[in-house]
């Protein structure tokens, strides 16, 4: 049913017609992964979920994405797995593990083309990949920094990296890459701490606009955690490029390797946007009741395209607040919110624990 969604613009669609649409995929894929993933069946089975009942996408079970790295969750045969992303981690960290078939990493690429050309246009771009060549060298098994950067490198033309393998930044080569395609849009994508740490912190060292990016669309996600330690704000690190290298258009998103596709992007009003493809539900931390319109809650990410892995509902580990929905400033509808940060000294606790008392 994936092709009624690619009938509509991403942002086109308004909550009631919205929420039937989703709310029938998210049916279709819990019923799906209930028949085709054991481990997924136990949980829900112990929870005593009735997944043949009627259910909007917000009312259907939802699993912490930190049980993808306790489990194998997949719905699809080994034959079958076509690639294994893998979520970033520090050494000795247990990380996600995602199985995706060649139908779901198709989905995948061809929902983040419909997002991103909603916000930059349909045309490829040449690219600067702030980040370096050697992440994404296993192409079997990616990780999140090297399944975002082939993701979003399907939009860009020529390409050059702008650090070096000791991330140092290579000016040469990222100013000669500027050089040449001087006069029209360059797109960057990179990860917002790594931007932070190793692109601007480099640029800041050289006279202002040494490095003339005023032409650029920078896309970048992920790392705020260590930025807000250090209390960068989303405006302080818009600012500090926009003086440094002349960036001014600049998007943030969200999203997680255990949903890779289906991304929130932010608007020019600094606010991130669900399409119709996926939505979020904040949740209140004593009982998992929903949040109103503007309170605060933990995050559960909704998607429409996990075929392969019962990922399509998770409650993450992040705090987050719906802002509204339908009637942003900008112009597009759906939901759109802001994300608070991790929750502190959190043990996200579901149906999955159901699950670990009983087997």
């Amino acid at each position: 049913m994936m092709d009624r969604f690619f009938q509509h613009d991403p942002y086109s669609l308004k909550r009631d017609d919205k929420r039937k649409l989703l709310s029938d995929r998210v049916r279709e894929l819990t019923q799906f992964h209930y028949s085709h993933c054991n481990k997924y069946k136990d949980i829900l089975d112990a929870a005593g979920i009735d997944v043949q009942g009627e259910m909007d996408y917000d009312e259907a079970p939802f699993i912490p994405v930190s049980l993808f790295k306790k489990i194998v969750l997949k719905s699809v045969p080994d034959e079958e797995v076509f690639k294994v992303m893998t979520s970033s981690g520090t050494t000795g960290q247990a990380v996600s593990r995602i199985y995706l078939d060649k139908e779901t990493s198709s989905m995948q690429q061809k929902v983040l083309a419909r997002i991103f050309s909603s916000f930059t246009g349909a045309s490829r771009m040449p690219m600067i990949i702030i980040d370096c060549p050697s992440v994404i060298k296993n192409r079997e098994m990616f990780s999140a920094r090297g399944a975002g950067i082939l993701g979003f490198s399907m939009f860009g033309t020529k390409k050059v990296y702008a650090l070096n393998e000791d991330m140092t930044l290579n000016l040469e080569a990222v100013q000669e890459f500027v050089n040449q395609h001087s006069g029209g849009s360059v797109f960057l994508f990179g990860f917002t701490f790594m931007i932070w740490q190793h692109f601007y912190q480099e640029l800041k060292k050289l006279p202002a606009m040494t490095l003339d990016l005023s032409n650029g669309i920078l896309i970048h996600g992920g790392g705020w955690k260590k930025l807000a330690s250090e209390n960068i704000s989303s405006t302080r690190f818009k600012e500090a490029l926009h003086v440094s290298c002349g960036l001014k258009n600049i998007h943030d998103f969200y999203g997680m390797v255990e949903q890779t596709g289906s991304i929130s992007m932010e608007c020019e009003y600094g606010h991130l946007h669900t399409s119709i493809f996926s939505d979020v539900i904040t949740r209140r931390t004593d009982d998992f009741s929903q949040c109103s319109i503007g309170e605060q809650g933990i995050v559960q990410v909704v998607s429409s395209i996990p075929q392969s892995y019962p990922g399509h509902s998770l409650l993450t580990e992040d705090e987050g607040i719906i802002l509204g929905e339908d009637d942003c400033p900008c112009g597009r509808n759906g939901k759109y919110f802001t994300i608070l940060g991790r929750l502190k000294n959190a043990e996200i606790r579901g149906c999955s624990d159901t699950y670990a008392v009983r087997f």
